[in-house]
């Protein structure tokens, strides 16, 4: 069996945009007529530049191989151009042809990809989904309303589930860390406060930050939520200093979490071997692949450390992440977005029951891809999949910050 076609779908979730953008698809077939569907969660540059670049990793590097040799085609593509370092836009296109091969490889062999790579540890995994609007709320102002937040929180506990993920600290800008505005401060704790008195001790409270923040800023935020006891602080300060986020780590009685821009076993290695966080939230469409994070999540074994694989992206990446997650002994909870579309592109695969996701039934990645939904959306746009602001932090008229993905990007 050898790989020999690639199919490239870029496809645009319906508006409000939970997920991103647009979704990166790719379709893998073998010699034997055999199909793989991956999805490549690269956002650095823009989709139309990404089709050339993932298929000119498929056509190097992987074209004719045997989908077996996940190790030896990833060594290709980490290897390419004498690199041996991680990069993101070459880990992004591989990531996703990867996960194409082990959904070849279930499917050939009639099994699930979690029994492919060590077995099934988990019968179900415990899901966490972002607050977004309820249908009644205003889409514009629930971003900055804890009252509105508290509400959403309390739907989906009522609905099973055990963990909650908000973000209400302000702007994440081109411009690097920032120290937050007081207000931004205090609107964080509004809203642990409001979420915390709506759920009690039925859910934790994952406070989400996206790299914004200086050490000391981050510190002083951090600081500021402890009494509300969330689960974790996510990405406090930019991604790439792990050093800085060990000082945090140590200095704020909260989990520091992060990994959902970091790739390969390189990045999340200096991340543990650094003390900047005690768990990892890999996109499994960016950070390597399958296989990769198979090996991330062994080496945050050994460091006592647990996984929370990150979704912001469609349900093939999902799918990835939760034959992860079947396999892993330190698997904390995956992340969740439940949207009309995410469910019928996998034509509902996928169960969600009582706040915990049930272990898909088919073979491979066990979804069945709507492939005709996937092309009748295609991205128009011009954007990239998620939008950094261009304006600093407002110390003087606050700051508004749209979760999820804005319709236009933020300027």
């Amino acid at each position: 069996m050898k790989l020999q076609d690639l199919d490239i779908i870029v496809t645009a979730p319906p508006p409000p945009g939970w997920g991103g953008q647009y979704w990166i698809l790719v379709k893998v077939t073998t010699d034997t007529g055999i199909t793989g569907w991956g999805e490549c969660y690269a956002s650095s540059v823009g989709p139309e530049a990404m089709r050339p670049v993932i298929t000119d990793v498929f056509e190097r590097h992987m074209l004719g191989e045997n989908p077996e040799n996940i190790e030896l085609m990833f060594r290709r593509a980490y290897s390419a151009g004498f690199t041996q370092r991680p990069d993101l836009t070459v880990m992004g296109a591989f990531s996703g042809l990867e996960i194409a091969c082990w959904d070849i490889l279930g499917k050939d062999r009639d099994r699930p990809v979690h029994a492919l790579i060590g077995g099934r540890m988990n019968d179900k995994l415990r899901a966490y989904s972002y607050l977004n609007p309820l249908p009644h709320h205003d889409l514009t102002d629930f971003w900055s309303s804890p009252e509105m937040a508290a509400e959403s929180a309390t739907d989906l506990v009522a609905r099973g589930y055990t963990a909650v993920k908000f973000d209400p600290a302000g702007p994440y800008t081109k411009r690097g860390g920032h120290m937050p505005a007081m207000s931004d401060i205090s609107q964080s704790i509004a809203f642990c406060k409001a979420i915390r008195d709506a759920v009690g001790d039925k859910a934790d409270l994952l406070f989400g930050t996206h790299g914004q923040f200086t050490t000391a800023g981050a510190i002083r935020l951090g600081q500021a939520i402890e009494p509300y006891r969330p689960l974790w602080f996510e990405e406090p300060i930019p991604p790439d200093n792990y050093i800085e986020m060990a000082k945090v780590a140590q200095a704020v009685r909260i989990p520091v979490s992060t990994g959902e821009r970091l790739c390969t076993k390189a990045e999340f290695g200096a991340v543990l071997q650094s003390g900047a966080a005690t768990i990892l939230q890999p996109a499994l469409g960016r950070a390597g692949g399958i296989w990769e994070m198979k090996k991330v999540a062994a080496m945050a074994e050994a460091f006592n450390a647990q996984m929370a694989p990150h979704l912001y992206a469609g349900p093939i990446e999902w799918a990835a992440n939760i034959q992860l997650g079947l396999s892993i002994p330190n698997l904390l909870m995956v992340e969740t977005i439940e949207t009309p579309f995410h469910s019928a592109l996998i034509r509902n695969s996928i169960k969600i029951e009582d706040g915990f996701v049930l272990p898909p039934k088919g073979a491979g990645l066990g979804i069945d891809v709507d492939e005709d939904l996937a092309r009748a959306n295609p991205f128009t746009g011009t954007g990239l999949h998620l939008e950094m602001q261009e304006s600093p932090c407002d110390y003087v008229n606050g700051n508004f910050f749209a979760g999820g993905a804005p319709l236009k990007p933020v300027e």
